[in-house]
């Protein structure tokens, strides 16, 4: 923008308003099998469910599961199959690294750095008493204009220390998320979600200030956890499989407004697989 008055002279020369983040294509698939002999017990009127069917739903849950968990990886798993998640995007640290092609330490592409606070071993570990003080810091840091983080996901820890902080205070919960199982505080207007404890995918002792308006998890519109292909009849065995797919990957268009903290002595654990599935 130029401020001018009269016949001043308006510059016309282009200026560079975008940098382009390029993430490459992940795919991921479970297959699903069932041999002849169990075609032909489970069929006819002694059928009691369709059992092929109940193996395909239940790989689709396993798909999810599996999902979510990538959802907090960097993207190194799997020989660096995996997509890129918030460890990736929102990294502990902001200056190294390579995202969508950018490198995050090129002096210039300071404006591709989230925001972090991370304590050491050496600082003084956050408690109820300090944790709404620092959760108010990232907020501001994370805060641009009318950009504001609008979801703030956390461990088990953290949102605890954050829950007992507010018990003298007046809670709100979001009823749509109670709903599907999730009890919601809300801090600043920001949704805040816990994603800890068992099932929970979240890093010990993290917590992700997001603006979803620049986060995305952006699925292939042919293969969003769907059967692709059909059924494979084995060449060399009496069964039959399918698979279920998807392909895509997180991508993020602003990183100046996304932001982590971590708290002394924090660590990122690795799920166990939970049987689900194929």
């Amino acid at each position: 923008m130029l401020w001018y008055n009269g016949f001043d002279t308006i510059d016309y020369k282009n200026k560079q308003l975008f940098t382009v983040a390029e993430f490459s294509l992940k795919m991921c698939a479970v297959p699903v099998a069932i041999s002849g002999e169990d075609i032909l017990k489970n069929s006819g009127r002694e059928q009691v469910i369709d059992l092929f069917e109940r193996r395909i739903d239940n790989a689709a849950k396993t798909m999810q599961n599996k999902m979510a968990e990538a959802l907090y990886g960097d993207g190194t798993a799997s020989s660096g199959k995996t997509i890129g998640g918030l460890a990736l995007l929102v990294a502990d640290d902001p200056t190294t690294g390579t995202v969508g092609g950018i490198n995050r330490a090129t002096a210039g592409n300071e404006y591709w750095r989230n925001k972090a606070m991370v304590l050491g071993s050496s600082d003084t570990a956050w408690t109820k008493d300090t944790i709404r003080p620092a959760m108010e810091e990232m907020y501001r840091k994370c805060t641009r204009g009318v950009d504001r983080p609008d979801l703030i996901v956390s461990d088990e820890s953290l949102y605890s220390m954050l829950e007992q902080s507010m018990q003298d205070y007046q809670r709100f919960t979001d009823s749509n998320m109670a709903d599907i199982g999730f009890k919601v505080l809300k801090f600043k207007g920001a949704d805040v979600l816990m994603d800890g404890g068992q099932g929970g995918y979240c890093p010990d002792n993290t917590m992700y200030f997001l603006n979803t308006d620049y986060l995305y998890l952006r699925p292939h519109k042919d293969r969003n956890m769907r059967v692709v292909g059909g059924d494979r009849m084995a060449v060399n065995q009496d069964a039959l499989y399918r698979i279920i797919g998807w392909a895509g990957n997180m991508t993020m268009s602003n990183a100046s407004v996304q932001g982590v903290m971590k708290n002394k002595s924090s660590s990122v654990s690795t799920p166990e697989n939970d049987g689900e599935g194929e």
